[in-house]
């Protein structure tokens, strides 16, 4: 009997591993898609679908520059002011340099730089961390730390 459980867990054991790694996999490739989504509603100028990246809490948290601001709400009013604002406008987004580690099962950290590219020529890009957690509905940014020239 002994043998027989040694045999059965040996040849589980990798399986759970793999199992685990594809899990892994498959998470990167969701928060993946967030991403792209995100880009893909700020290159149509809408800000409602990029946001819709972002835990839709009063607890998110998002660091700009010296700055924070505290919730859902601010962080769109942020967007808005800065790039909907008179006089200013969203550009073109890009994202890239994309690393993506996970931190359990739920949760991951996301490395990156941001790229815009405006009308005019100017080119603001600079670097940010992202913490996403994993909600019923799906990955969802908890915070964002973005730094920018």
């Amino acid at each position: 009997m002994r043998n027989a459980i040694a045999i059965l867990a040996l040849a589980v054991l990798p399986s759970l591993a793999l199992l685990g790694q594809n899990s892994s996999q498959d998470a990167k490739a969701d928060i993946a898609r967030v991403l792209q989504t995100q880009v893909e509603a700020w290159n149509r100028q809408d800000l409602e679908g990029f946001m819709a990246g972002y835990w839709n809490s009063p607890e998110l948290t998002f660091f700009s520059g010296a700055h924070e601001f505290k919730g859902w709400q601010a962080a769109l009013d942020r967007y808005k002011t800065t790039y909907q604002g008179a006089g200013h406008e969203m550009g073109k987004l890009e994202f890239s340099n994309l690393r993506i580690e996970m931190l359990g099962p739920d949760a991951a950290f996301v490395r990156g730089e941001f790229h815009l590219t405006m009308r005019d020529g100017k080119t603001p890009h600079g670097l940010f961390t992202l913490v996403f957690r994993r909600f019923p509905d799906g990955w969802k940014i908890v915070h964002d730390h973005s730094a920018g020239e």
